[in-house]
């Protein structure tokens, strides 16, 4: 098997607000878009995030309803202090506080107007030894 591109698929009810939502504050831009569907891209950034409608008739029924709940868009940056700061003075509101767990993890949380929860990470705490 060859893999040739990557991409994450979430069920929204408002796909351009999603969309919206990484253009404005992520820096992603639409590859595609139709009715009840968009993929952004970063040219930084080896996968494509994809937003579609819930309800959307090309889904399988089991799946038009479902909702991106439970599912972290994580992604990791260079500078996690420089982003929170431009985050919170584009006004976007921090859903979890920056955080260091034990295993030398750093990161905070956003939400995107769907509830999709972006969270941006770097590993520059270090792992007690």
């Amino acid at each position: 098997m060859k893999i040739t591109a990557c991409a994450v698929s979430l069920n929204v009810e408002d796909v351009p607000a999603s969309s919206a939502f990484l253009r404005d504050h992520f820096g992603f831009q639409e590859a595609m878009a139709a009715d009840g569907f968009a993929s952004l891209t970063r040219d930084d950034l080896g996968m494509n995030v994809v937003f579609l409608r819930r309800g959307l008739e090309t889904l399988p029924e089991d799946q038009r309803d479902d909702h991106a709940r439970g599912l972290i868009l994580a992604f990791e940056v260079d500078d996690l202090e420089g982003e929170l700061a431009r985050l919170e003075g584009e006004g976007v509101t921090v859903t979890m506080p920056l955080t260091e767990e034990e295993w030398g993890e750093r990161a905070f949380q956003v939400r995107d107007p769907n509830g999709v929860i972006v969270q941006l990470v770097d590993w520059k705490g270090g792992a007690p030894a």
